[in-house]
């Protein structure tokens, strides 16, 4: 039997993984991951905000798609428990007045992501855990049941023991290393290399899903070194901090989280995200320039000293206490790379033949796909993105238009 190969297991990938188990013989799909550790770049270090409808034309389908396939699996598979699924309220702490549509490209020009809000901003209370700067104006920018809050890592690491258990097989650590045609020059195998004990094994396959975030081009480029093709997709840096703080209690989880938005000063928008278990994360220093690790465990050896500083002190700005100035407890500092395309939007199609340099089967039978580009909405249109991948690869219809995010190649 030919089996599908998914390229990269983080949270698309597995997204996608576990869509495709529902409608076809999991045993026939083999998710291949390089890293020697799972979810080691975004899917693990990502806030895990979501957002139904802070999206542009293009994407607009896609965001509510997943949104709320989001919301059918947490309810499904009490994910308010197992991943910290729950309900959010979105608050700008900057001087927004009217909020932009579809801001795609926001944390690669510093600006806000609160520009991207949907709803007309109202007036509103802060949550008891945010320090009141004097003057600031609180305002709520999300209507209610639009924007919701999970932990990636615990959401990554339960769909991936779902397709474990449905009997996908894992490869990891292992490398995709080069594809192999038949006799009508179409692909016909790939060779997957296990970086541990140094074996080969060749998988007869017809279709291979890339879903390597921003080591996407490298990937393509050794499968298929005989075309002058690149993917454009490139890496965004963002560090991080996850905090505990003594005012964001299991009590006070019960009143709801919060995402807060705001603008520091040029080019420094923070975003602050509190999460069920006690953790508040804290993000907003980013970079294009930040080298792209050869493996995603690798970031955490290039963690930049004055970013952390940076975060910390708005962590000590937001969360501290005037007579306790470090009373938070930082329980984490991360550093990830998202991929980016240049119109700030993700990319999700089958790669024409003429970009290969070889040829593969027709329609549902064959062919090489590629889900990319999510930049900071990755968690967000995770699973919707994996749903209608699926859809793509299987031939089925799809559930939504994506034709605005189609390679051009």
């Amino acid at each position: 039997m030919s089996q599908t190969i998914i390229l990269g297991a983080g949270i698309v990938g597995i997204s996608t993984t576990y869509y495709l188990s529902k409608h076809q013989t999991p045993s026939s799909i083999h998710l291949v991951e390089v890293s020697p550790e799972l979810f080691a770049s975004a899917s693990g270090f990502a806030g895990g905000f979501l957002a139904r409808n802070w999206f542009s034309p293009a994407v607009a389908e896609l965001g509510a798609l997943s949104f709320d396939e989001h919301k059918k699996l947490a309810e499904k598979e009490n994910g308010a428990e197992k991943w910290g699924y729950a309900p959010s309220t979105s608050i700008s702490l900057s001087s927004l007045t009217k909020p932009g549509k579809g801001v795609d490209v926001w944390c690669r020009d510093g600006n806000s992501r609160a520009d991207a809000a949907s709803c007309d901003p109202a007036v509103g209370a802060a949550p008891l855990w945010l320090r009141r700067v004097q003057g600031d104006a609180v305002k709520v920018i999300s209507d209610e049941g639009t924007v919701a809050q999970v932990d990636p890592l615990q959401l990554s690491q339960f769909l991936l023991q779902k397709c474990l258990d449905s009997g996908v097989h894992l490869h990891q650590p292992a490398e995709a290393i080069s594809i192999r045609t038949d006799v009508c020059n179409e692909v016909s195998s790939i060779r997957i290399a296990d970086t541990q004990s140094s074996t080969e094994t060749d998988i007869p396959c017809t279709k291979i899903i890339l879903t390597a975030g921003a080591w996407s081009p490298e990937v393509f480029k050794k499968l298929f070194p005989n075309t002058g093709f690149k993917l454009p997709i490139a890496s965004l840096a963002g560090h991080s901090l996850v905090v505990k703080s003594p005012r964001w209690t299991k009590q006070d989880e019960e009143k709801g989280c919060h995402a807060v938005f705001m603008t520091s000063e040029p080019g420094y928008s923070p975003e602050i995200f509190s999460r069920i278990g006690g953790h508040i994360y804290i993000a907003g220093v980013n970079s294009a320039t930040e080298p792209l690790p050869g493996l995603a465990t690798d970031a955490k050896h290039n963690i930049s000293k004055p970013s952390i500083l940076r975060l910390r002190d708005t962590a000590r700005e937001m969360l501290g206490q005037d007579d306790a100035e470090d009373d938070f407890e930082v329980v984490r500092e991360g550093l990830c790379f998202r991929p980016v395309t240049n119109s700030g939007l993700p990319i999700v199609d089958r790669i024409p033949d003429a970009c290969l340099g070889v040829s593969t089967r027709p329609g549902a039978e064959g062919g090489v796909y590629l889900a990319a580009g999510h930049g900071p909405w990755g968690i967000s249109q995770s699973l919707g993105t994996g749903k209608v991948l699926a859809e793509m690869v299987q031939g089925r219809e799809l559930s939504v238009d994506i034709s605005g995010l189609a390679l051009k190649a």
